[in-house]
């Protein structure tokens, strides 16, 4: 049985209370009632949480528990990207059932701490509770971000550009692939193609975009931005609906890369519904100035980092369509992963 103050000793003390690059050290850290931080001065605040349920997001066949670790803390630090914003702390609240094996929670955390590590995020605290299901594992993540600047979905105009910072659809190919080798994901490396590789990284280990968040904020004079969670057609519409305008995707121009292409005709799928509708790419949208552009992209090609340009910005119509390989102009539906609109015994974010 799991005694949970010997647990949280245990899963904590991978950590330490050492500070992390990116945090000033924390006043009170973990083993009191709460965690005390300092607040840099000139900077705001910027919070978010994101959750990870068993047999809804992960299952034994998509993920070991390292990556469910390092993906519950990285689609947090991608909500801070995509504001701009320097990632600090972190708090982790995970709920599991007296059945899970001690040795799984090692591993889980062993991904969370290294992802901590990459991005220099501190773990501050958290929660550990029991349940009777699957588990949930819930981190809510505190950043920072100058006080008089920060991105926002709502700051895009007409005649911006549309650009994204990294190939789209791989998550949701590597998912794919994943669900149809239905291979225990401990056992996946030594049956893994290596053309594949690519995808099924981009799944279990996603890499959010802070240093391209910061560069933005800091090389334009203004950008709207998203982080590409649920696809790029929901994120388009949002950035849409926000700032009360329309955006055109142009499909010749979305950035996919060769083993995804090659994937998608092994399998006869479309791999522009991976982009648009597949998600978990983490990659940031954003629409920038049309005046600005070349300049920030040569902001981006000097710190070594992708900007491509996917469209435009128009005051004609609003919502979100999509030029396609003919020229034709049609409309993007809105659609996204969605929790509460799931087909029966399908797991679409596994």
């Amino acid at each position: 049985m799991i005694e949970e103050f010997a647990l949280i000793r245990r899963l904590t003390a991978k950590g330490g209370r050492e500070t992390k690059p990116n945090s000033p050290p924390l006043t009170v850290g973990i083993g009191d009632d709460a965690a005390v931080a300092p607040l840099t001065p000139g900077f705001q605040m910027v919070l978010a949480c994101d959750t990870m349920t068993e047999e809804i997001h992960f299952k034994p066949i998509t993920m070991k528990p390292e990556d469910v670790g390092y993906k519950a803390l990285a689609s947090n630090i991608s909500d801070m990207a995509a504001m701009g914003a320097v990632p600090r702390y972190a708090l982790v609240a995970l709920t599991v059932s007296d059945k899970v094996q001690q040795q799984w929670l090692d591993r889980l955390y062993d991904g969370l701490y290294e992802c901590a590590e990459q991005y220099g995020v501190s773990v501050a605290g958290g929660d550990v509770s029991s349940t009777l299901g699957g588990v949930v594992i819930s981190v809510t993540i505190v950043g920072e971000v100058e006080a008089d600047s920060v991105l926002l979905r709502s700051a895009a105009k007409a005649g911006d550009i549309v650009a994204v910072t990294g190939p789209l659809g791989r998550s949701a190919a590597g998912l794919h692939y994943l669900l149809e080798r239905r291979i225990d994901a401990d056992k996946l490396l030594l049956e893994l193609e290596e053309a594949y590789r690519e995808l099924v990284a981009a799944h279990q280990r996603p890499q959010p975009r802070v240093q391209a968040g910061r560069l933005l904020l800091r090389s334009a004079s203004r950008a709207a931005c998203n982080d590409v969670s649920d696809g790029l057609a929901s994120e388009s519409w949002e950035i849409a609906e926000a700032s009360g305008c329309g955006i055109i995707i142009e499909e010749t121009r979305l950035p996919l890369t060769a083993n995804l292409q090659a994937y998608a005709e092994r399998t006869g799928m479309d791999p522009l519904q991976w982009v648009l509708y597949g998600g978990e790419d983490y990659e940031l949208l954003t629409c920038i100035p049309a005046d600005e552009f070349s300049r920030v992209e040569q902001s981006f090609r000097e710190q070594g980092l992708p900007l491509y340009r996917i469209g435009a910005v128009t005051d004609e119509w609003a919502g979100v369509k999509l030029l396609d390989k003919d020229q034709q102009l049609n409309p993007i539906a809105k659609g996204g992963y969605n929790h509460f609109q799931e087909k029966a015994g399908e797991t679409e974010h596994a």
